[in-house]
């Protein structure tokens, strides 16, 4: 039986690349029935000038919303599809996307999430690097967020069973989902093809605000966890430094200020440091001593 899939895209004032996104749903070869669902948080920049040209195709409801977990879950509660897509307002899918996510939940009835491979793009759309998706691991996942959110599809039973997206958050709403659909049971797979282009520009909220950001998972992974990986503490520290303007190329003081912010954010959240984040940052901080010292030799 074809399936009905309800894609959703949340939206805020991202005129430049919604129509792109747009496009990139309705341009599917999908042999089921689609229902494409723009929840738009009231923009004021040309985005609903955009969203009437599509009007016989897209169902936009535009009105003040708190946020993007508020838009998803709005759409969420409207769709009457039994597959879900969410696709950002700056995002795209790349041709084939639905009915690969179709045909992998087909052969694998069991299984409520499918996720595929997917590309950073640029402005343009151009691919900028491949999104480090891995092989699936639930263990793995509390170390790295390895799913690219626009190259996943899920059935709609999940939000049905697991309830929505958590309104609190607003930098990790969907590695969190992730994290609390496998924490409940969900299970997932991976399809080995690019289905999806994460866009990447200076207003996304990754690049803008990169400590709220990993600040906000750090939280996050303490609730579910109860310890946050080393990972996300050496890139916490990394991001405090890099929004702070401190150049890496100082081969000196970056790496000792990075290990003494790892150190410093591990007591913050785990309130221990690990016995690998004490080699690890030890190794930083003597490799940065010598080569200063080979440097003064030289000199």
């Amino acid at each position: 039986m074809p399936h009905r899939v309800s894609v959703i895209t949340p939206s805020y004032n991202q005129g430049r690349f919604i129509e792109r996104t747009i496009q990139s749903v309705l341009a599917q070869q999908f042999p089921g029935n689609l229902e494409y669902l723009v929840m738009d948080g009231g923009s004021n920049d040309g985005t609903l000038a955009i969203l009437k040209r599509y009007d016989s195709s897209v169902h936009a409801v535009s009105e003040k919303d708190r946020g993007q977990a508020d838009a998803v879950n709005k759409g969420l509660a409207r769709a009457t599809g039994d597959i879900i897509g969410w696709l950002n307002s700056d995002d795209i899918y790349y041709p084939g996307a639905l009915a690969a996510a179709c045909e992998a939940l087909d052969s694998h009835p069991d299984v409520d999430v499918v996720y595929g491979d997917a590309n950073h793009i640029d402005e343009h759309g151009g691919i900028i690097e491949p999104y480090p998706t891995e092989p699936w691991n639930s263990d793995r996942l509390l170390e790295a967020c390895y799913l690219c959110q626009p190259a996943v599809f899920f059935r709609k039973r999940v939000v049905d069973r697991f309830g929505p997206l958590n309104e609190e958050l607003n930098f990790c709403l969907d590695y969190e989902y992730w994290i609390r659909l496998a924490a409940a049971g969900a299970k997932f797979l991976r399809v080995r093809q690019v289905l999806a282009g994460s866009r990447l520009h200076a207003e996304t909220k990754t690049r803008g605000f990169r400590i709220r950001f990993h600040t906000e998972i750090n939280d996050m992974l303490c609730r579910y966890a109860a310890r946050v990986p080393d990972s996300w503490l050496f890139s916490y520290a990394h991001a405090v430094l890099d929004e702070k303007g401190f150049p890496r190329s100082d081969k000196l003081r970056f790496p000792l200020l990075v290990s003494a912010l790892s150190l410093r954010a591990a007591l913050r959240w785990n309130r221990a440091i690990s016995r690998q984040m004490t080699k690890t940052t030890g190794a930083w901080a003597m490799n940065a001593i010598r080569n200063f010292c080979r440097r003064k030799i030289v000199k």
